[in-house]
């Protein structure tokens, strides 16, 4: 079996156990970190489904007087756009929720960036649902980035890698902040 097929097999359980499992959290706590306070710009995304639940996050960004941006599928790549929290500013794009308006023109002002992951393991590389916009978003962002997971998400061995998987600076939880030593 080659890495994609593994990590396509990963998905399929990671996606069942997570649905199995599911508990609304909170991650408001990130709010009180160290580059939470220190960032004037922030990426996060809108959750949905099953995902670890964004809304509290996303509006104690607003809160603090930061900018929020969150991301909208522009071909194979991510656009980030200012969203103030107000939905009449979405559009449903099939089970997903996108900002409209202009996109941030300069990725360099992004300060930290939530990633959205199924497991993380506890070298920081993450598996996502599949389509690689993150990758690809994290591979044009400098960002400090966090992958929101729920409780007993962190892999106890590697994940399988490929060439152009990009690892993350922490992993949190509901309750857990992790760093990973760079």
């Amino acid at each position: 079996m080659g890495i994609s097929e593994e990590k396509a097999a990963l998905r399929t359980r990671y996606r069942l156990e997570r649905k199995a499992r599911y508990m609304e959290n909170s991650f408001a706590h990130l709010s009180m970190i160290p580059e939470f306070q220190s960032a004037q710009v922030i990426a996060s995304y809108i959750s949905y489904g099953v995902e670890p639940d964004t809304r509290a996050l996303n509006q104690a960004v607003i809160a603090a007087g930061k900018l929020l941006v969150v991301p909208r599928i522009n071909g194979q790549d991510l656009d980030w756009v200012a969203w103030d929290g107000d939905p009449q500013k979405l559009s449903k794009v099939k089970s997903l929720q996108e900002p409209t308006g202009p996109a941030l023109s300069d990725l360099s002002t992004i300060d930290l960036i939530f990633v959205p992951a199924l497991c993380i393991d506890r070298s920081g590389y993450r598996l996502g649902q599949g389509g690689g916009y993150y990758d690809r978003a994290l591979a044009k962002i400098s960002a400090f980035s966090i992958g929101l997971i729920h409780p007993d998400e962190i892999a106890g061995q590697d994940l399988p890698r490929e060439s152009f998987d990009i690892p993350l600076n922490a992993v949190a939880t509901p309750d857990l902040t992790l760093r990973f030593k760079r």
